[in-house]
């Protein structure tokens, strides 16, 4: 059995979410620091490797004319680096991190000083918009 990862990528840091083993929930994982993207690269492929992922959900921020900006074409870029060795979906994430930071606000947890929280959430929503299709 495995999980399935779903990563919220900006231009500073990406969120991490995990599925569990039945693929029915996402929880929040971490963030990392996307510079020096390297870095960022193994860092997320040991996540993947410790929590036997074998499908990374890539949040895909399009137009809202559904067209590619240059943000949602520097994610499918970054999304290369794991095409080798994991299955990469693409996942619209338009308006994620406005229900990150309302399902944040909902559970009353203060991301004002930490923006990363808005990152891991970002991508549990992504990845719970992707499993509600399984």
């Amino acid at each position: 059995m495995n999980k399935i990862m779903a990563l919220d990528i900006g231009t500073k840091r990406i969120g991490i979410a995990l599925s569990d083993y039945l693929k029915i929930t996402a929880s929040g994982h971490s963030y990392i620091n996307r510079i020096p993207e390297n870095d960022a690269i193994e860092k997320i492929k040991e996540i993947a490797k410790t929590n036997n992922v074998k499908t990374i959900v890539i949040g895909v921020p399009y137009n809202m004319d559904g067209t590619l900006g240059e943000q949602a074409q520097d994610c499918i870029n970054f999304s290369k680096n794991f095409l080798t060795d994991y299955d990469i979906i693409k996942e619209d994430e338009r308006l994620t991190s406005e229900t990150a930071e309302e399902n944040l606000r909902n559970r009353k947890i203060d991301f004002k000083k930490d923006k990363g929280l808005i990152d891991i959430e970002s991508a549990c929503v992504i990845l719970e918009q992707y499993l509600a299709r399984l």
